[in-house]
């Protein structure tokens, strides 16, 4: 149900603070966050002991309650209530802006449709942090996070992720990034680049820039290490409206091996032509697409 048009009036209740914390480095904390979560009544932090040592640094008093996943039915309405009784109380999850791949969304819903001020700091994210430096076009962009973990449904999303006309982003872990890379590359050929961005704003901050093929080839002979932001170039305007049948890919294979190349390399240079996965042309050449 869409909420009703409320209007700017005042409101007797307490107002929801939207805190973004650090991304790793603390000289990221701004003055006003550091002053919100100083005045507020509460703190609904997603990892009270990742917050505790946030407020421990800049000495802050205020007390906290757990707020994540795993519980946000149960705190909602313990929220609900203390906020209509004229509480102020700030929301941050362990890392960047709440909601953002974090838990939020759901209590700023619920203050809207009770007409209870929501009030947004900006602060450090990662996805822009990563998007600004990465050298792709950044607008339009497409901001994803964290894909499924199912195969079957990373396959779908990342079909979909490849026809858009917008640089997108994704997040990972270290333990998945190998796979969700050789997804990616299934799903948008050898050829497009990508930009990988780890451990940002931290004493170890890298960025790793070049097609797909080549980043995995780094990956073959170096173990990921830290949370990564994916950047993954749009899809090039000029094959936006090209569609290409699997009777021209045969032909164009075919083509090529007629004027002396092996077939796997032909394959190879049609996929990169056409920006198409290599497996996809290998699999139409063979008659192994269902």
């Amino acid at each position: 149900m869409i909420a009703e048009m409320s209007s700017f009036q005042q409101s007797n209740s307490g107002s929801l603070f939207l805190v973004p914390t650090p991304i790793g480095n603390l000289q990221d904390m701004s003055p006003r966050a550091v002053a919100t979560l100083n005045e507020v009544d509460l703190i609904a932090a997603e990892d009270t002991r990742n917050t505790q040592k946030l407020l421990n640094h800049f000495q802050i008093k205020t007390k906290q309650l757990s707020f994540h996943e795993h519980n946000t039915q149960q705190r909602l309405p313990e929220l609900l209530q203390k906020l209509q009784a004229g509480l102020n109380i700030a929301q941050v999850s362990d890392a960047g802006m709440p909601s953002i791949s974090d838990p939020g969304q759901e209590l700023v819903a619920l203050c809207i449709e009770k007409q209870i001020p929501v009030i947004p700091l900006p602060g450090p994210n990662a996805a822009l942090t990563a998007l600004i430096a990465s050298g792709l076009l950044p607008q339009p962009f497409y901001f994803y996070g964290f894909l499924p973990r199912k195969s079957s449904a990373v396959r779908q999303e990342l079909a979909k992720l490849a026809e858009l006309t917008a640089t997108f982003i994704l997040y990972e872990s270290p333990y998945r990034i190998k796979k969700t890379l050789q997804a990616l590359q299934n799903a948008v050929g050898d050829q497009r680049q990508v930009v990988l961005a780890r451990e940002l704003t931290k004493v170890h901050e890298a960025f790793l820039r070049g097609s797909v093929a080549q980043v995995q080839e780094y990956f073959s002979q170096h173990e990921p290490r830290g949370e990564y932001v994916i950047i993954v170039q749009a899809k090039p305007a000029a094959l936006v409206n090209m569609t290409i049948t699997d009777e021209k890919l045969v032909d164009l294979v075919t083509k090529q091996i007629k004027q002396g190349q092996k077939p796997n390399a032909a394959i190879k240079e049609i996929a990169q032509q056409y920006q198409l996965p290599r497996k996809h042309v290998y699999d139409v050449y063979h008659g192994l697409e269902k």
